[in-house]
């Protein structure tokens, strides 16, 4: 018998998002922020196809989480699911979409797929109602936690002591205050309706990570007001002035916009 379930980060960015997540009964996408044919193309990398995913879950109605969600939809007859609020933010952007295909996933409750629970709840963003995904089975589970302005209370006991978290780790202040963004897109990005810097997701990681956290893989990293290297080592620098071991216990990992993770077991 098989337990956990296996994760790829497909894509994560200010430019597209997409998750990939396979159990034994299942095979889920979160978001399909790029192209239908970036998708499939990064499904390839990892040796999965789209032709076996049955659903596909939405965070929310901005474009580098919605982007390829039309095509996908009509070319593989997937089961989609998002808010209420969601769906009517999207409205026709993505084009025809079958209705019999739209599921509702509303904020804060926990729906089973298969072998699979999975947990949704609310994030502070500029959208029409963003949520994300918390997923378990036999005892073990991921997080997903971008597009966040802050991380309240009520979020961090809902994700504390996951096995792995897709950690938001969006821009470096001072780069961003530096940069060529517009002063009210700077604004936006900063605001409690934003992004985590990577300091706050670095903070946001030290304040839920438990016994069982194994990996932090950094997320929604800007290509503009952020570095890999900066990010990472503002993660790994939070965690071991708190004693958290790096070298042997919680792996920090980088992800891209443009090439996808291996797929992790959990």
């Amino acid at each position: 018998m098989t337990h956990g379930f296996k994760y790829s980060i497909l894509a994560s960015g200010s430019s597209g998002n997409v998750t990939y997540i396979e159990t034994p009964e299942r095979k889920i996408l979160v978001d399909a922020g790029l192209s239908g044919k970036k998708i499939e193309g990064l499904m390839n990398d990892i040796g999965r196809s789209l032709a076996d995913v049955d659903s596909l879950l939405v965070t929310h109605e901005h474009k580098d989480h919605v982007a390829g969600l039309g095509v996908l939809a009509r070319k593989y007859k997937m089961a989609l699911y998002a808010n209420q609020e969601t769906w009517q933010a999207i409205g026709e952007g993505c084009g025809k979409i079958d209705n019999a295909q739209k599921n509702t996933f509303e904020m804060g409750k926990l729906l089973t797929f298969g072998d699979i629970d999975i947990e949704s709840f609310g994030v502070s963003h500029d959208a029409a109602a963003p949520q994300f995904y918390k997923f378990m089975k036999d005892g073990k589970s991921f997080v997903m936690l971008t597009d966040t302005g802050y991380v309240s209370d009520r979020m961090r006991g809902t994700i504390e002591n996951a096995d792995a978290y897709l950690m938001e780790s969006n821009h470096d202040v001072e780069i961003l205050r530096m940069g060529n963004y517009p002063w009210r897109l700077k604004q936006r990005i900063l605001s409690d309706h934003g992004h985590l810097s990577n300091e706050d997701g670095a903070t946001t990681a030290l304040s839920v990570i438990g016994n069982q956290t194994k990996k932090i893989l950094l997320g929604h990293r800007s290509q503009e007001n952020n570095l890999k290297e900066l990010a990472h080592l503002t993660m790994e620098n939070t965690l071991m002035q708190h004693d958290v071991d790096t070298k042997n216990g919680i792996q920090v990992l980088d992800t891209s916009h443009i090439e996808a993770s291996p797929l992790y077991s959990i």
